[in-house]
């Protein structure tokens, strides 16, 4: 019997960032939990990324996850809007690798593939997918989906790869590349 993953996945953004646990032994998936993240629009940056840190560190604590996947930002028409996220991102992903949580990245169309079966998947699919796949009672709020949907991504795609470690890697024209 192959050992339990429990994997951490995160939607970032600045205003809501979405978080979603399963566990993951072979091939059968498992819900945790999923929730939001709120940092309120009237705070500065910097107490809003404290926000997302203290938030994402109070997840791991809570539920103690062994890995950690994270939604790629894409670039947006807005260079500022861009730089926001990615700042969000940043808090993220600094929340995970101070908990020495290993930290594996995703594009929205790797996630969208994982799920769904294609990229170009709306963001409905992707929450039907996951009370699907996860039998949910109900439909999680859109960044929770997307945080679960990152998270299955992580489990079907990084786990299936054998004993190939794909922290760190990414997929280009079909391979995986350092």
């Amino acid at each position: 019997m192959s050992a339990t993953a429990r994997i951490l996945g995160i939607d970032p953004g600045l205003r809501v960032t979405g978080f979603g646990v399963i566990e993951a032994q072979g091939s059968k998936l498992s819900y945790v939990a999923s929730g939001v993240i709120k940092t309120p629009g009237e705070e500065n940056l910097p107490e809003r990324i404290k926000v997302i840190l203290d938030g994402i560190a109070e997840v791991i604590a809570t539920y103690a996850p062994n890995q950690a996947a994270v939604e790629k930002v894409f670039v947006n028409v807005n260079p500022q809007s861009t730089l926001l996220l990615g700042q969000a991102r940043g808090a993220a992903i600094s929340a995970l690798v101070l908990a020495n949580l290993p930290v594996s990245e995703y594009t929205a169309l790797q996630v969208k593939q994982a799920v769904v079966g294609h990229g170009k998947a709306a963001k409905e699919q992707v929450q039907s997918m996951i009370v699907r796949l996860l039998s949910l009672p109900g439909s999680p709020s859109a960044d929770a989906a997307d945080a679960l949907a990152c998270a299955i991504a992580h489990a079907h795609g990084g786990q299936g790869l054998g004993s190939i470690v794909t922290a760190g890697y990414r997929v280009r024209g079909g391979r995986l590349i350092k």
